[in-house]
């Protein structure tokens, strides 16, 4: 349990949210009108949209001008501060009565105020299993999370999977500055830039990893829709966060048949 309680503001919205012992209530989400539907079909009900927010200081770290290394004091923070917001983001879900939140996203926002300031918020829409079935709880029996689309859940469920958790890894890193004579010596040719693509490749694999890492403890056979950000953040030049994100999943029953798995539709977006 968070050191901060849902503040009361968030507490009296909940309540005015339809759940079984409050059918005259409203529910809120941010599906579309095609996701909505098809969480519906999927055997789903929205509760109502779940908020978690953290505003974190991010310390500070240096690093030698010639040096490729991961800044792990950074590292840790931005992890840290993801995490906070997921978790406050779940204890709404909870105190909701969903078996899980659809849609997450994950935001990062910088304050003007303080360059070392960033606002974190997670965002997604509580969902409830219409009979009451139980199993659809993530890990330890707490909500499940996911950063999947209405449509990709109603097609995962329809698969013969669910989701369990958002997995992510994050890894913030000093990409090593070229010497006067280096780059004097590339001027006007086509040429690699070793130490670059060596940094940014180590970054990206330990981020990926350090989310493969998380999916494992989850218990699940994968990641699906695994989404790979880049940014400063406004650091320093040469600093720069990779992020991993993805659902880890697992199949509905302990013996997945693929061969009962259905054929993907093909779907035509008229938007414009």
């Amino acid at each position: 349990m968070n050191a901060n309680p849902i503040p009361q503001h968030a507490v009296d919205r909940l309540k005015g949210l339809r759940n079984a012992n409050h059918p005259g209530g409203i529910f809120t989400s941010d599906f579309s009108v095609n996701e909505f539907l098809l969480v519906r079909k999927a055997g789903f009900e929205p509760v109502g949209l779940c908020l978690g927010s953290c505003i974190y200081h991010v310390g500070i770290q240096y690093a030698l001008w010639n040096s490729s290394r991961e800044m792990e004091v950074l590292s840790q923070a931005m992890y840290s501060a993801r995490e906070l917001a997921m978790s406050r983001m779940r204890e709404e879900a909870q105190s909701m009565g969903a078996d899980g939140v659809i849609g997450v996203r994950l935001e990062v926002k910088r304050m003007e105020w303080n360059a070392h300031v960033l606002e974190f918020v997670a965002i997604g829409t509580g969902v409830v299993h219409a009979t009451g079935h139980q199993g659809f709880k993530g890990v330890k029996g707490q909500p499940f999370t996911s950063d999947l689309s209405g449509q990709d859940f109603w097609t995962l469920l329809h698969a013969g999977y669910r989701p369990l958790e958002m997995v992510m890894g994050s890894c913030v890193y000093h990409v090593a500055r070229q010497g006067a004579l280096k780059s004097m010596a590339n001027v006007g040719r086509n040429v690699e830039l070793t130490n670059f693509s060596q940094a940014l490749y180590d970054a990206r694999e330990i981020a990926m990893e350090r989310m493969q890492h998380e999916a494992l403890q989850a218990g699940a056979e994968g990641v699906v829709g695994v989404d790979l950000h880049e940014g400063s953040h406004a650091w320093q030049p040469h600093i720069i966060e990779f992020f991993a994100v993805g659902t880890a999943v697992k199949p509905i029953t302990t013996e997945q048949d693929a061969s009962i798995i259905p054929d993907p539709q093909l779907v035509l977006s008229v938007n414009s």
